[in-house]
């Protein structure tokens, strides 16, 4: 790193003491100086792949320095600035990019794909957009608990085409969340330049639209970023509000170093080689006897010793030795099953004044628990659940969204990141499509790899019979139940339902909470009145018999009850499974191998629901037990239908009895 190049940044005066600009120096040599070492190792074979974010250190270490250490920050894979300041040991990173147990994921995530608590940092995943909404959760927690803290989240300049971005900042803005949106504006997203990401003078601009404070910063400008950011962040501390910063800076580097960087014209990559953010300020404090020679190569020296002696340790840790249960136990937060158990009071509840006091009692219990969704607040919600809920607790529990699935689910993500609970409803499960990125990679995914729970219930309002037609009556759990680390919920009688909802929240897991609404008010039953939970996991065998066993759950039951009041010479084991995610295996198979045959409906279409997954395990696990093959019955492979006679024909309900009859004379 040559210094004495003519200074090409313009330095602001500041009344910064010497330590602290030799430590704003410091902090950038050190990254620079890390992934220099990494390039010599993915020249040599060491590392698989590398994501260079040489020539923007000025932004990753003038944040997090702006920054307490108790305030999170959510970096990308070009900010290793932000997790060698917040001083993670080098061993840990370097044993993480290396897949050894000592990382932060187990191996199973490399790069900066992963989150520590102890420094405050979430990571990212590869979908770029969900951590900005993440964000958002926790800047909404540290707003509840009025604990005057920010929140940083990066993002670069292609990452602001994603939904997700808009969605996260129109969400800030409405609530006033105190949080920053940092954008890297390097120059291109992979090889795609500027000029073909978005039609704007400057990204920064955008803020004008979502009612938000923005500023354009000289990315390469450690003095500028520092100072600058320390002042807003300080700011937004005592006046929550979100602001977005444009840094202006480049990628020297290709996107990942496979790529390259032919694509760029060569004065471009000239222009930028003078700005280098190090080089620059080491000429700056050089010219006003800050940093002396010495000093410059004591700090050399110290990395090299420290990086050398890291990268020793790590290479020495075995490699990991795969283990089948550690695997399987991780992929959720383990939960200790706590039975409250119901009191004698009952009284007769549809299934929706269930679900609503049992989502009530919920909220009496958990004083840190938040519940979102569109028109919940003062409407009720469109199916009234929640009506009354914001006299009884306040909007700052009870929220209504802007019509966001995406950065509702992100924002559920960051409250459990800030230790708090949430619960968000869909306002009709087919919805979940627009928030489905979130629930899939992040809340699903972010247990197994980085210890980190996701404390989230998604109520999700399905169901046909309502003739609501195609985007208002899928019943779309399948989805769902393939999504190893989710858990799926779905009660037919009002008391389960109250129970498990209870359980549910209790769960530091993703739960998924399907509620039929076509059985919102035709269904009625005694439930407890008090607070009460339910085990998941555990189906209800509704009817003993020998003859054949049915496998069923949601509206499922109800017609399966029908058959079977209309048919009493049937002697049937009638199951209601009433959680698909962990599913009571045990209950199915101990059954049918009694019965000797299984019929499973379901409401879902055929193909690819659980039914199918079902009739596999049998047929390995009961083969020599069955007297006939295993029946499915499930709608038509068909989108839902509007007509009531179209919807009729589609449902698996009036196939359900015939197909009953002839299994049975099999």
């Amino acid at each position: 790193m040559a210094n004495n190049a003519e200074n090409q940044l313009s330095y602001p005066q500041t009344s910064l003491d010497n330590e602290l600009l030799l430590s704003l120096y410091y902090n950038m040599l050190k990254p620079r100086m890390i992934e220099e070492k990494m390039l010599i190792l993915l020249r040599q074979g060491k590392i698989s792949k590398w994501f260079s974010g040489i020539g923007q250190e000025a932004i990753s270490v003038g944040v997090t320095m702006a920054l307490q250490s108790s305030e999170y920050i959510l970096p990308m894979h070009r900010n290793l600035g932000v997790f060698t300041t917040r001083e993670i040991p080098l061993f840990r990173l370097f044993c993480q990019w290396q897949g050894k147990a000592s990382g932060f994921t187990k191996g199973r995530d490399r790069s900066f794909h992963f989150g520590t608590q102890e420094y405050h940092i979430v990571g990212m995943i590869s979908h770029l957009g969900p951590q900005l909404g993440v964000a958002d959760g926790i800047a909404l927690a540290n707003l509840l608990k009025q604990n005057n803290k920010a929140t940083a989240v990066f993002t670069g300049e292609g990452g602001t085409s994603e939904g997700d971005f808009h969605e996260a900042l129109n969400v800030a803005s409405v609530w006033q969340l105190p949080v920053l949106f940092c954008i890297e504006n390097n120059g291109y997203g992979l090889s795609t330049p500027t000029s073909e990401q978005y039609n704007c003078e400057h990204l920064a601009d955008r803020g004008k639209g979502y009612g938000m404070e923005s500023h354009i910063l000289d990315g390469n400008n450690i003095l500028e970023v520092y100072t600058k950011v320390s002042e807003l962040a300080e700011s937004i501390r005592t006046n929550p509000r979100p602001v977005l910063l444009e840094f202006k800076t480049f990628r020297m580097r290709g996107h990942e170093e496979a790529s390259g960087t032919k694509y760029v014209p060569e004065d471009l990559m000239n222009y930028w080689a003078a700005k280098d953010p190090i080089t620059n300020f080491e000429t700056h404090l050089k010219s006003i006897g800050v940093l002396s020679e010495d000093k410059e190569a004591e700090f050399k020296a110290g990395i090299k010793d420290e990086i050398n002696d890291a990268l020793e340790k790590a290479y020495a840790e075995e490699s990991i030795i795969p283990n089948l249960t550690t695997e399987l136990i991780d992929v959720y937060k383990p939960f200790e099953y706590q039975e409250f158990k119901a009191n004698s009071e009952l009284k007769k509840l549809r299934l929706i004044d269930a679900i609503s006091e049992g989502l009530k009692q919920s909220m009496e219990r958990h004083d840190d628990l938040v519940i979102m969704g569109q028109d919940i607040a003062e409407y009720g919600g469109v199916f009234k659940i929640t009506e009354g809920f914001v006299e009884q607790f306040g909007k700052e529990r009870v929220r209504n969204t802007p019509i966001c699935e995406s950065a509702i689910v992100e924002t559920g993500m960051g409250l459990s990141i800030a230790g708090m609970k949430a619960v968000v409803e869909m306002q009709f499960s087919d919805f979940v499509s627009s928030g489905f990125n979130p629930i899939v990679n992040y809340l699903a995914k972010s247990h197994y790899r980085w210890n980190q729970q996701a404390d989230v219930v998604v109520r999700m309002p399905c169901g046909a019979g309502v003739a609501a037609g195609p985007f208002h009556s899928q019943t779309n759990e399948a989805w769902f139940t393939k999504t190893p680390g989710l858990k799926v919920v779905y009660p037919a009688f009002p008391a389960d339902a109250k129970g498990l909802l209870a359980t549910a929240i209790n769960d530091p897991n993703p739960v998924l909470f399907f509620e039929h609404k076509a059985l919102y008010r035709s269904i009625r039953q005694d439930v407890p009145t008090e607070y009460y939970t339910l085990p998941l996991g555990q189906a209800s065998l509704l009817k003993e018999g020998n003859a054949i066993t049915i496998i069923t759950y949601g509206a499922g039951v109800h017609w399966a009850l029908e058959v079977l009041d209309s048919n009493p010479e049937i002697s049937a084991d009638l199951i209601d499974l009433r959680t698909l995610q962990p599913l009571d295996k045990e209950a199915i198979i101990t059954s049918v191998k009694t019965t000797n045959k299984a019929i499973i409906l379901q409401e879902d279409s055929l193909f690819g629901g659980i039914a199918s997954d079902i009739s596999a395990m049998l047929m390995e696990d009961c083969f020599e037990y069955l007297d006939a093959p295993v029946k499915r019955v499930a709608s038509l492979e068909t989108p839902i239908p509007f007509d009531s006679q179209l919807e009729q024909q589609y449902l698996a309900k009036g196939r359900f009895e015939n197909a009953l009859k002839e299994l049975l004379s099999y």
